[in-house]
């Protein structure tokens, strides 16, 4: 089974508990006003690998990976674009005990039958879900990312229904994502899910804008600063997280 994919970080300590071997898989559906990211978004590009050159490849890192709780990330793009290379990966990734983890927007998520059948195998060989959510407002949402946000949120309900281990991470973006009202509303929704385990503010960055340049795009929050301490305090505040 071959997979789509941008690029692998071996030692990633931000995506999930422990030591992480981060795949980032190429393709995506949003088109995020603050990506770092951007050069993941075009779909059926990227380096093409199958399953047993990941496995291979990780072998080594293991020793590492298991010693610190860690495990294997699929980040992005979006790897829910890549349902069944995903699954042979993660189902390669359970004979050798590893951890598994999806970081995903859930912006292809769809009611498709065919959809869900893939996704449940899937989530079947998942520990832990990372979950991006953007905006809680749709219109904001739309504005954001290029799409709404309707079944990104069934997406959520969806995995609080099958109980899967969720990690909640929103971007706070001053002027964007960080107003009061969105953020208690984001808070209120999140407390309505039974399985989230954390819930992660992550400070706006520009770390990605050469990427944007160097593809021939318009950055779009050129003068937008990252947000403060006291900023990112409030945040947390207002979703009533610790």
């Amino acid at each position: 089974m071959n997979g789509n994919i941008h690029s692998i970080e071996t030692c990633g300590t931000v995506d999930g508990p422990g030591i992480r071997y981060v795949i980032f898989v190429q393709g995506c559906l949003l088109r995020c006003q603050y990506c770092h990211n951007a050069d993941t978004w075009d779909i059926g590009k990227g380096k093409v690998m199958t399953v047993q050159d990941i496995i291979e490849d990780i072998q080594s890192y293991l020793p590492f990976i298991k010693a610190s709780g860690g495990g294997i990330t699929v980040s992005g793009g979006e790897p829910l674009l890549q349902l069944d290379f995903l699954y042979e990966l993660f189902r390669e990734c359970k004979k050798l005990d590893i951890h598994t983890v999806i970081d995903s927007s859930g912006g292809c998520y769809s009611n498709e039958p065919i959809f869900k059948e893939k996704l449940n195998k899937v989530l079947s060989l998942t520990n832990l879900v990372l979950l991006d959510l953007k905006h809680i407002n749709e219109q904001a949402h739309k504005k954001l990312t290029g799409k709404t946000n309707q079944h990104i949120l069934e997406f959520a309900q969806y995995l609080s229904d099958k109980q899967i281990p969720v990690w909640i991470r929103h971007v706070l973006v001053p002027g964007i994502t960080n107003d009061e009202v969105s953020l208690t509303q984001l808070g209120n929704f999140i407390k309505t899910l039974k399985n989230v385990e954390k819930v992660e503010v992550l400070p706006y960055h520009k770390l990605g804008v050469y990427k944007w340049e160097a593809l021939g795009h318009k950055y779009p929050l050129e003068h937008v600063k990252p947000p403060t301490e006291t900023e990112i305090k409030r945040a947390y505040e207002l979703l009533q997280v610790k």
